[in-house]
């Protein structure tokens, strides 16, 4: 053998040597030895007290999975006991967390690319009490003190690949969020399958993407406050967290009920380390989904009773912020089914929301809340104040703006048959929502009502404090004989009713918007009829009165009926309000406040025809809206056109009501020529 071989079979006879003594080294050294290094090294780097109280152990093992040459390299499996991490200074209580064991395996061959590679680290009976202060120091949050803070960022990388745990207990007390929770994790006994918690179909459309969830592990129970809402609830989850693998998502399943907002989900979680992906099946249900927003942040309207029950997905880790998608929900809100999908994405500067809602047969009186028009019970019933005084009428709830600056929403609602008692014919509903930097945009809000269609713009700026408004109206070829159906003298009738407002005012309220509001309104009827027991329809006992005062008990058929009103500073007075019938002209005169919800208006009857009226003095109606009062003034009744002002002065109501005149049904429409002798100052004709 040449010296040459010789000198190489030393080296290698010396190599292995060293690699033998190396691992008998490794296999046979008390790691207990380096545990105060440890504790002391660790506690300086967290700033916080941790030690390694029980066996600390290393045993070297071959991966068999890893294949070829790779199984042949032992990796070490460490195992320690008794861990405890304390509190740091600021926090009363000294301990955050503590195991009763850990353990884990690491990649030798990882840490020549500079990675710590940990498939998989087993935590026995984790727990942790979590906390965080009002001013925002919390003690899951460390600090890291660098030597050199221009020194480069470290090369070094770790890598977790999954997280086993068993039972465990876990606490958390926030005061920024008012969040008090404990948490409880203990063993099924024996694991569910996913399928048999979400049914196949879920489970078999989970596979088709490329996963296999897990079986659920593990018993979860939760009680406490969230939000300052009191919170119980309960549910399942599987045993191992895959952090990086999506094919093998983190199932999950719970009931919980927060305050009386009642939640159901059964569904997975994939990618956790991230927060990447939720792929849910949600059911929610409340007493009003504007009890939502203290748990959410998303501003809802206050509503009736709901529930809902859809398909929740959301991508945690999104570039423009996290995104949920709440897909093909069916759900009630009171009496009304609704369908739909929605969007949430939490943008900068304002999250915003997307909504597309539809419903085939919806509730009138469910739509009452969201202008605060519901009763105090019903208020009451679903968590809000009793605002609604009993002498008011006019809704005095006011709108909450300082949610409308949180977020930006745009919805569509389309409610394709409005249910209504037969008396008041909505027959459908359309309107787009547009809510923008605390500004509330309504355009079209669209009823369908007797066979003509009710169209509005409205413009709520909820950046203005008080908030400001306006409104613009329109009605169009409401058909008579439809807007009263259950009246016998209408069914023959071609008339319709049109009509325009426009107002203004400010004001967090329907009743304060109204009470400062300006503007007009206008309204024409023609080829209608009046009785006491139209007025019972319509619920007017006022109306009532002064159509059993001027008419009796007959049905009578009004030719035209025109209505001006100018609006200033919440106060509508009459600029023309005039009734035709066979029988007489009708002249109302005076103003409706509503700012005091207070009426004072006179009724003047002029009769046609040889019959005399045996009422001699005009009518008047006062009081407020909530309690109207009616009767016969005092003073005699004067000659015909008394109860009018100047006809120079009615002439340009008159021209501008001629406007609104349609043909109605092919007929003559007898508003023309009564508002034609107006314009022109002339009083209609009529006999003494």
């Amino acid at each position: 053998m040449t010296r040459t071989r010789k000198t190489l079979a030393w080296i290698g006879g010396i190599f292995v040597l060293l690699v033998v003594v190396l691992v008998v080294i490794l296999s046979t050294f008390d790691w207990n030895r380096l545990k105060p290094t440890i504790n002391t090294k660790v506690s300086e780097l967290l700033h916080r007290p941790f030690a390694i109280n029980g066996d600390l152990a290393v045993r070297w093992q071959r991966e068999e999975d890893q294949g070829g040459w790779r199984a042949w390299v032992p990796w070490p499996h460490v195992v320690a006991q008794d861990l405890t991490l304390g509190n740091p200074e600021w926090l009363k209580t000294p301990q955050m967390a503590s195991l009763k064991q850990v353990e884990l395996r690491l990649s030798p061959l990882a840490l020549l690319s500079q990675t710590v590679a940990i498939p998989r680290i087993n935590l026995t009976e984790p727990s942790a009490k979590l906390e965080r202060l009002a001013d925002g120091r919390a003690n899951w949050t460390f600090t890291f003190d660098a030597k050199d803070p221009n020194a480069e960022p470290s090369n070094w990388t770790v890598d977790i690949g999954a997280i086993g745990f068993d039972k465990g207990h876990v606490t958390l007390n926030d005061q920024i969020l008012k969040t008090r929770l404990d948490v409880l994790i203990d063993s099924l006994g024996k694991p569910i399958p996913f399928s048999e918690i979400v049914g196949e179909s879920e489970a078999k459309k989970a596979q088709e993407k490329g996963s296999v969830p897990q079986d659920y592990a593990f018993a979860l129970k939760v009680k406490g406050e969230y939000h300052g809402q009191k919170l119980n609830g309960s549910g399942k989850i599987g045993g191992l967290l895959a952090l990086q693998d999506a094919t093998q998502p983190f199932p999950l399943q719970a009931q919980v009920d927060i305050a009386d907002t009642k939640v159901a989900l059964a569904g997975t979680l994939t990618d956790p380390l991230n927060l990447g992906a939720l792929d849910l099946r949600l059911k929610l249900a409340g007493s009003s989904l504007g009890n939502l927003y203290p748990l959410t942040g998303v501003t809802l309207p206050d509503s009736p009773p709901y529930s809902t029950d859809g398909h929740l997905t959301a991508k945690l880790r999104d570039a423009s912020g996290a995104t949920f998608t709440y897909d093909n929900f069916n759900g009630k809100i009171g009496s009304s089914d609704i369908h739909g999908s929605l969007g949430y994405v939490a943008s900068k500067p304002r999250p915003k929301l997307t909504v597309t809602l539809v419903s085939n047969q919806l509730l009138m009186v469910d739509l009452a809340p969201l202008i605060g028009a519901d009763s105090n019970a019903k208020q009451k019933a679903r968590g809000g104040e009793s605002k609604q005084p009993a002498n008011k009428v006019l809704p005095v709830e006011e709108f909450r703006t300082e949610r409308w600056r949180d977020m930006d929403a745009d919805v569509e609602f389309t409610g394709k048959r409005i249910v209504q008692s037969a008396e008041l014919p909505f027959t459908d509903l359309y309107t787009h929502v547009v809510l923008k930097d605390g500004e509330l945009n309504l355009e079209p809000l669209r009823f369908g009502v007797a066979g003509g269609k009710l169209d509005a713009q409205i413009n709520l700026n909820g950046r203005d404090t008080p908030l400001k408004g306006r409104a613009k109206l329109t009605a169009r070829n409401f058909k008579l004989k439809q807007l009263f159906p259950t009246f016998e003298p209408m069914k023959t009738s071609f008339g319709e009713l049109n009509g325009d407002a426009t107002i203004a005012g400010t004001g967090n309220s329907v009743a304060k918007l109204l009470g400062t509001a300006n503007g007009d309104l206008k309204m024409i009827i023609n080829d209608g009829a009046i009785s006491r027991s139209l007025m019972e329809i319509a619920g007017l006992n006022v109306g009532n009165y002064v159509v059993g005062k001027i008419f009796g008990d007959e049905d009578v058929k009004i030719n035209c009926a025109a209505a001006d009103f100018g609006i200033k500073d919440g106060l509508a007075s009459t600029r023309l309000f005039v009734f035709d019938t066979e029988n007489a002209i009708i002249y109302i005169d005076g103003t409706a406040n509503f700012a005091t919800e207070k009426l004072d208006l006179k009724v003047t009857p002029e009769s046609k025809g040889l019959r005399l009226f045996s009422l001699r003095s005009p009518l008047y109606v006062r009081g407020s809206f909530a309690h109207p009062d009616a009767g016969v003034q005092a003073v005699p009744l004067l000659l015909r056109g008394a109860g009018m002002v100047a006809l120079g002065v009615i002439a340009g109501p008159a021209a501008g009501l001629l406007a609104l005149i349609a043909p109605s049904g092919g007929e003559p429409n007898q508003c023309a020529p009564l508002l034609q002798q107006m314009q022109q100052g002339k009083v209609p004709k009529t006999v003494k």
